[in-house]
C-alpha cells in the first residue's frame, strides 16, 4: 500500500463517485474529507429536446455533437418517450455523431450506434472545433449540440463562425446537493487552513464551491487558502479554466483526465508542493 498522502487531509468535491474518491485518498494514506458539491437534474423545460427531436426525425439535422455520456443517454431516453425508439435510432443513424471523448461513444455503443468522429483528450471546446476543422466541414450544416449545465457560448460561437446553423439542446444541468452540510463544513475547513489538498474533477464543482462560499461570506478566505495554504489539483483544462476564473491557479494536473491519475499525481507531489506553498518543512502535516 502506498502512503504518499500520509498525514494529509484531502478534500474532494466529487459527487457521483464520492465513495470511490474517498477510497483512493485512503489508499494513499490520506484523510478523506468528502464534500459532494452537485447533483444532476434533468432539464425542467424539455422544449429544446423535443424541438430537436422533431427536426431530427424530419431530416433537419446534419451533425449532432454529444458532450457527455449522461447527456447522450438522457437525450435518447427523452426522445424515445415521444417517438418510437426504432425511429429515433434510425434518425440518429443518418446524422454525423461527434463525441467529445469516450463517454458519449460508450453511450452510443449501448444502443448500437457508432460515433462518426471522436474528439481526443483533453476534450475541451477548442478540441471539438479543431477536430471538426480537420475532419468534418460544418459550413452551412445544421448542427445540434447536446449541452449540460451552463451554456457553452464559446463552442456555439465557434460553430457559427464556421458557417454552421447551430441549435443548442440542453438535456440536463447541475444544481447543489440536497444536503449542503458536508460542503459547508468543508468550506469552513478550507478557509481555516485545516485542509492540505483540494481535488477538483469538474468545472461545476468549482462554481458550486464558490457559490456556497459566497453565501457563507467565505469566498475570499477560500480563495486565499487555495492560493497559499492548500495544494490544488485539477483533473483537466476545463476545470483549470474554471479555477482560474475564480482567481485560483492549480498546483498540478492529472496526466490523463481520470480520478486514478489525479490521485497518483497528488500522492507523488503534494508533500513537496505543500512545503513550498506554506514555506516550512513541518507543513507536511499542517497539524500542530
Amino acid at each position: 500500500m502506498q502512503h504518499g498522502l500520509s498525514g494529509l487531509r484531502v478534500v474532494s468535491f466529487e459527487s457521483r463517485r464520492s465513495a470511490e474518491m474517498g477510497a483512493l485518498i485512503r489508499k494513499y494514506g490520506g484523510e478523506a474529507v468528502l464534500a459532494p458539491s452537485m447533483r444532476e437534474v434533468a432539464a425542467v423545460d424539455q422544449h429544446e429536446v423535443l424541438s430537436f427531436g422533431e427536426a431530427l426525425l424530419a431530416g433537419g439535422c446534419d451533425v449532432l455533437i454529444l458532450l457527455t455520456g449522461v447527456g447522450t443517454r438522457l437525450l435518447i431516453a427523452t426522445l424515445s418517450t415521444r417517438w418510437p425508439k426504432d425511429s429515433v435510432m434510425a434518425a440518429l443513424g443518418r446524422v454525423h455523431l461527434v463525441c467529445r471523448g469516450p463517454k458519449p461513444v460508450a453511450a452510443l455503443k449501448e444502443v448500437g450506434l457508432a460515433a462518426t468522429l471522436t474528439v481526443p483528450q483533453p476534450n475541451t471546446w477548442r478540441d471539438v472545433l479543431t477536430e471538426l476543422d480537420l475532419k468534418l466541414s460544418i459550413a452551412d450544416k445544421r448542427v445540434a449540440v447536446q449541452e449540460y449545465g451552463a451554456r457553452n457560448s464559446e463552442l456555439l460561437t465557434g460553430l457559427e463562425q464556421r458557417g454552421a446553423r447551430v441549435t443548442a439542446v440542453r438535456v440536463y444541468g447541475w444544481t447543489l446537493p440536497e444536503d449542503t452540510g458536508p460542503l459547508r463544513a468543508a468550506i469552513a475547513r478550507v478557509a481555516a487552513g485545516e485542509v492540505e489538498a483540494a481535488l477538483f474533477t469538474s468545472s461545476n464543482q468549482v462554481e458550486n464551491l464558490f457559490l456556497v462560499a459566497r453565501e457563507m461570506g467565505r469566498a475570499d478566505a477560500v480563495r486565499d487558502a487555495l492560493g497559499g495554504r492548500t495544494v490544488v489539483a485539477s483533473i483537466g483544462p476545463i476545470t483549470t479554466e474554471a479555477l482560474r476564473a475564480h482567481g485560483v491557479e492549480p498546483d498540478l494536473h492529472a496526466e490523463h483526465p481520470k480520478m486514478g491519475h489525479l490521485l497518483a499525481a497528488v500522492a507523488s507531489h503534494a508533500a513537496d508542493l505543500l512545503r513550498r506553498k506554506r514555506g516550512a518543512p513541518e507543513a507536511r502535516t499542517g497539524r500542530g
